[in-house]
């Protein structure tokens, strides 16, 4: 799971907001859903938002036997405009 998650934060690691998220003390959580489709939906939510949010498609080399969707990042942006995307789902 962790590789997953670094995979959905390498995009970003261009932007100086990402840096400043990543190794600062800003919040970091992992959440879960319970299905591709719903994995899908947020990505969609977040883009609607006009959101920084990246998809992971996993190459399927070690846990998958095909390309899979496994991830996806939201943010950094501030609670209020990612909790309304993804304040109900289960933390991890």
């Amino acid at each position: 799971m962790s590789a997953t998650c670094n995979n959905s934060t390498d995009g970003y690691q261009r932007y100086a907001e990402f840096r400043e998220w990543m190794y600062g003390e800003q919040t970091k959580i992992c959440v879960s859903v319970d299905s591709e489709q719903e994995l899908f939906d947020i990505h969609a939510a977040a883009q609607a938002a006009a959101l920084p949010c990246s998809l992971i498609l996993d190459s399927g080399h070690t846990e998958f036997d095909k390309p899979t969707y496994t991830s996806c990042a939201v943010g950094p942006a501030k609670a209020e405009l990612i909790d309304p995307i993804t304040g109900s789902l289960k933390l991890l």
